[in-house]
């Protein structure tokens, strides 16, 4: 079901752009050698961020084979390579500011960013994990930006096991890291509750999809 996006009431009080990292991001170990790092409101001025990429940003539908049939991939989708300009500048301050962040500890910066509109519940991602290419054998990380309206980000060991339930929305970040591409995987499921429109903006390593 649809509804209007409506945006957070405290939002852009502070100008526009993301906030310090540093000790306000909070992480969780998980099993088997992955972590997840959180950082509720990082972006101020996501919803106003979230409306200009929703009119700028070259959306597209994609149809992929799936069980012997061709389907309708259940959102838009986005893609920017490396070297390929970023459709606003607060998103390359983003970019730059996940950089001073995690380069140091994962020894490369960030190189792409794929993004995803979910325009009402009916829009959803099937469990998985970002294991195509480096991802299905080395520790990777995956920095998530979440724009618009909240919806749950769902994580559970691969194989099965207790899930763990994020909603996130309105600036928020997310950090998978170490193996957690391998061994976890996440979902964005689909809701019968009236929900507005997110952005997930991804930015992932080199040779990570």
């Amino acid at each position: 079901m649809t509804t209007g996006f409506q945006g957070s009431l405290l939002d852009g009080l502070e100008g526009e752009g993301p906030g310090a990292l540093g000790s306000s991001v909070v992480r969780t170990e998980l099993a088997h050698g992955a972590w997840l790092d959180l950082r509720r409101g990082w972006v101020s001025g996501a919803d106003a961020l979230f409306e200009r990429l929703r009119e700028v940003v070259p959306w597209r539908a994609e149809r992929r084979e799936m069980y012997d049939r061709v389907v309708d991939v259940p959102r838009l989708l986005s893609f920017y390579d490396e070297g390929d300009p970023s459709p606003d500048p607060v998103l390359a301050d983003v970019h730059r500011a996940l950089d001073e962040h995690y380069e140091p500890e994962l020894g490369e910066p960030f190189r792409t960013v794929g993004m995803c509109l979910y325009r009402d519940g009916r829009d959803s991602v099937a469990w998985h994990g970002d294991t195509v290419g480096r991802g299905s054998t080395h520790d990777t990380a995956v920095a998530i930006l979440s724009l618009g309206a909240p919806r749950a980000l769902l994580l559970r060991p691969r194989g099965g096991g207790a899930v763990l339930r994020h909603e996130l929305g309105h600036g928020d970040l997310v950090v998978m890291g170490g193996s957690c591409q391998r061994t976890w995987e996440h979902a964005v499921p689909k809701t019968a509750r009236p929900v507005g429109p997110r952005i997930s903006v991804q930015h992932r390593l080199r040779g990570v999809r």
